[in-house]
């Protein structure tokens, strides 16, 4: 090596800053060099050369930095102009606002939020200017209009010299919810609730606060709640300054004040009311001191009327009080602690025989803690479970302190408080916010956070089994919405009996249900309950007299066979899911690389199919629909063909599955309807009377508002009559969106197309259609033709059909007709058209013209018979 040569690995090993400035260095002795007049050394411009390429090799990793950051955060982030025009887009934005990014990026961020003002960025540009993040509350919309309420925080976001916006939406549905249900617990309790701000200051109360205080609900709490419209006294009736009340001393030592009685007089209205209180500190998240305090507090006034308020104050607030005389080993427990352990009737005597009746996975730490106190003084608090005689569980709070001072004192005292109500309420939120309310199972929070647990814990083979309900929105569409919840209910306590205890079930989303299990429960355990599962549904299920078959298509993924992350481990599975739905239905699939190739494989396609119309990239061929008598052309079926630069030839079973998955088919299908049209305009022009053209729509474009409209707008814009257009369409789009099927048809029939189903039997057949909707014709799958005549089942399929053709009025036309054999069959069945290779592949125009001459056109049969 040239001892001028650039050093590669302390290239790569320096900071881009060093980096940058060793280039800079290069460039200026290069033009040292060239001012002198002279020659660059080879050297110099070989490390010249070298160092700007380490900088675009720099350049890259940045850039890839940058899109892997971007679209790892999980939610919505735009990068915005001045204008408030969306220049980049995250993934997470991309699956929230589900539309495509085409639609987004490029275009004013109102077509997120359409209900912006003009000036909307004013305030943020102002805000940013000051140095300050700009937040803000609103309603972002979804590609199907759709809202859902966001917190977007937009910040300055500097781009070398360019100065952007970036602004992160963080979903608040969930915030929502949670905040309507604590609302509700509020307005539903019977305990008294005050919230006091830093100060001291009330803020607001709750129904029961405002009851057991005497105040209006109608007036302000902070006006009616004055400290000096009071006198606040203690148990034994001494007054409390305003600082020793238990607020603002939960506020001071930013401790929980548990249980104080408190009397309050009004001073107005002359009234004494008793409360028992306990104040909660409450922090914002990293703050040392509170900024706010919550007040539990229930009426206890009428306990003030004898003696023994204190006492019965403590039952009312379930605490009992204890002492322990280890010098003469004696035991002594009020009522209200014997009532918490279930012993009034049979007191115990000692120590040893309480400490029996705590959870054994608590007794230790009881048994350190008052061996610590009597050894070197002090306290201990602990939450134990008491198991009572009668084996009922109950959450005890116990308190204890030795008496005295000294080291080794044997007299302990304290308290037992029952605080079981408390732990329900705390397990019954924590269970709601983690729980389905339809179906009682995990929801996709808590499924996701068990699932997050045992990857952590390293069980041993986890695997998520990801199972969708085949055809439900079918039985919600037809049958309404309340029978898809007694659907979903009823199939999540299937899936109960098939899960039992060998993993854990949630309700995922929709119809969609996820199994969490692992090798715990057994080997293979995985693929048994797979199993179970498609068996499980092969029972119909019933609703207000009507009977429907639901099955089901199971995916599952394995950890860390098929990924490490629980985001792949889901993703995955849900891949391998949609991979046996792709295989019929009813069954189940594990991941496998395959599986992974073709989410890649869709991914490549999708991405090219977005631009691909815009790129000129599709055509239309077509095939001859003959006479299967003569040969000669009756009418002629366009075929879409498209050609990729990058991915070459693709045939229509590989990309338009995936057009129809991502929308783009309603645009294609557009394209089509029109090149079709102008082709047949073309045609006629030319002499070639030919009867009509048909063409392909996907059940997607039923489901749009404009499909009759792009239908008559190419018919008029090429001077075609409706009889010169034929569309063909599966049986999905009679059962994809029923309610707005039969107008659909109406107007379509009203502009004179003829209406055909396409592979007539290979999906749903629904047969209730045939005879409701204007339909003039069915196609006869290939697939049932290719094993006639030989194939017995085939040819009654075939025979079954068109004997039901007949009956109905209805045109029947064969398609993938390759033998003579098969052609006399189909003429012996009274099948009059056909079309396929035995007559001519998909042509292109030019050479479907010259067909046409040679084959020569059938003339029209006259009159037309109306099958409506």
């Amino acid at each position: 090596m040239h001892p001028d040569s650039p050093d590669q690995d302390d290239a790569a090993a320096s900071t881009p800053d060093e980096g940058a400035a060793r280039h800079a260095d290069l460039v200026s002795r290069l033009e040292r060099c060239l001012t002198a007049g002279e020659s660059p050394t080879p050297a110099l411009l070989s490390e010249l050369l070298a160092s700007l390429h380490a900088l675009e090799r720099e350049a890259e990793s940045l850039r890839l930095r940058y899109e892997a950051l971007f679209n790892a955060v999980p939610d919505p982030v735009s990068i915005l102009d001045a204008d408030g025009r969306v220049l980049d887009l995250n993934r997470a934005g991309m699956n929230a606002y589900r539309m495509p990014r085409e639609d987004i990026v490029g275009k004013l961020v109102h077509v997120i939020n359409p209900d912006l003002p003009p000036n909307h960025m004013g305030p943020v540009l102002e805000a940013l200017a000051r140095d300050e993040t700009y937040v803000v509350e609103v309603s972002n919309m979804r590609g199907d209009g759709s809202r859902f309420p966001v917190e977007v925080h937009s910040a300055n976001f500097h781009d070398g010299p360019h100065h952007h916006v970036i602004a992160v939406a963080r979903d608040l549905s969930l915030r929502q919810e949670a905040e309507l249900n604590y609302q509700a617990l509020l307005a539903a309790i019977d305990k008294g609730v005050l919230f006091q701000g830093f100060d001291g200051r009330p803020l607001s109360a709750n129904p029961a606060g405002y009851r057991i205080l005497g105040i209006d609900d109608s007036l302000d709490i902070a006006a009616s709640l004055r400290f000096d419209d009071w006198l606040v006294i203690d148990h034994r009736g001494y007054p409390i300054s305003f600082r020793d009340l238990p607020p603002l001393r939960s506020l001071a030592t930013g401790e929980i004040v548990e249980s104080t009685l408190l009397g309050l007089y009004h001073h107005r209205r002359k009234q004494l009311t008793w409360i028992s209180a306990t104040s909660v500190p409450q922090f914002h998240p990293g703050a040392s001191k509170p900024h706010q305090v919550i007040s539990l507090f229930s009426d206890v006034t009428e306990l003030k009327r004898d003696s023994s308020l204190f006492l019965r104050a403590q039952a009312l607030a379930r605490i009992g009080g204890w002492e322990w005389d280890g010098g003469r080993r004696r035991l002594y427990l009020t009522d209200e602690a014997l009532r918490i352990i279930g012993r009034r009737d049979d007191p115990p005597l000692n120590l040893d025989d309480v400490m029996e009746q705590i959870a054994e996975t608590h007794r230790k730490p009881v048994e350190d803690a008052i061996e610590s106190v009597i050894r070197d003084g002090g306290a201990f608090d602990l939450e134990v479970q008491v198991v009572r005689p009668d084996g009922e569980r109950h959450w005890a709070r116990l308190i204890g302190q030795s008496e005295g001072r000294a080291p080794m004192s044997t007299r302990l005292t304290g308290t037992l408080q029952d605080i079981t109500q408390r732990r329900q309420i705390e397990e019954a939120l924590r269970s709601q916010a983690r729980t389905d309310p339809l179906t009682g199972l995990f929801n996709r929070d808590g499924i996701l956070g068990e699932l997050e647990r045992r990857l952590g814990d390293g069980a041993p083979g986890t695997t998520v089994i990801y199972v969708d309900l085949d055809r439900f929105k079918l039985v919600n569409d037809l049958l309404g919405h309340a029978a898809g919840d007694h659907l979903l209910v009823n199939a999540a306590r299937r899936l109960e009996r098939c899960v039992g205890d060998a993993g854990l079930l949630s309700r995922f989303g929709g119809d969609e249900f996820l199994v969490v299990t692992d090798q715990r429960a057994g080997a293979g355990m995985a693929e048994l309950l797979a199993e179970r599962i498609t068996r499980a549904f092969s029972d119909s299920f019933r609703y207000a007299g009507e009977e429907f078959t639901i099955t089901t298509s199971v995916g599952l993924a394995r950890h860390p066979e098929h990924a490490r992350t629980v985001q792949q481990l889901v993703n995955n599975a849900d891949a391998a899911m949609y991979a046996a739905k792709r295989k019929g239905r009813n069954t189940w699939q594990v991941f496998n690389p395959e599986l992974a190739q073709q989410q890649h494989d869709r991914v490549q396609i999708e991405a090219q199919l977005r631009r691909a119309l815009d790129n000129g990239e599709f055509r239309l061929v077509y095939q001859p629909l003959v006479a299967l008598a003569d040969g000669r052309v009756r009418t002629a079926e366009a075929l879409i063909r498209w050609h990729n630069p990058t991915l070459g030839d693709i045939a229509p079973d590989h990309f338009i599955s995936h057009a129809e998955t991502t929308g783009d088919i309603v645009h294609i299908g557009a394209w089509v309807i029109e090149t079709a049209c102008r082709q047949m305009a073309a045609w006629r022009a030319a002499g070639l009377a030919l009867e009509r053209v048909a063409v392909n729509v996907s059940y997607r474009q039923f489901l749009t508002e404009d499909l009759v409209q792009t239908i008559a707008r190419a018919l008029r814009d090429h001077g075609l009559p409706g009889s010169a257009l034929e569309l063909e369409f599966t049986e999905r789009v009679l059962i994809e969106d029923a309610p707005d099927t039969l107008n659909t048809f109406e107007a379509l029939r009203a502009l004179g197309v003829v209406l055909t189903i396409d592979d007539f039997g290979e999906g749903y057949s629904a047969l209730n259609y045939l005879r409701r909707l204007p339909i003039h014709g069915l196609k006869l799958a290939h697939s049932f033709l290719q094993g006639v005549p030989a194939n017995p089942s085939d040819v009654a399929i075939c025979q079954a059909v068109a004997g039901m053709a007949r009956g109905l009025g209805l045109d029947v036309v064969a398609e993938g007709v390759e033998s003579p054999a098969q052609r006399d069959f189909l003429l012996g069945l009274g099948i009059g058209t056909g079309q396929g290779f035995l007559f001519s592949p998909g042509l292109e125009p030019d050479g479907f013209t010259a067909y046409l001459r040679q084959a020569g056109l059938r003339p029209p049969e006259t009159p037309e018979t109306d099958h409506a």
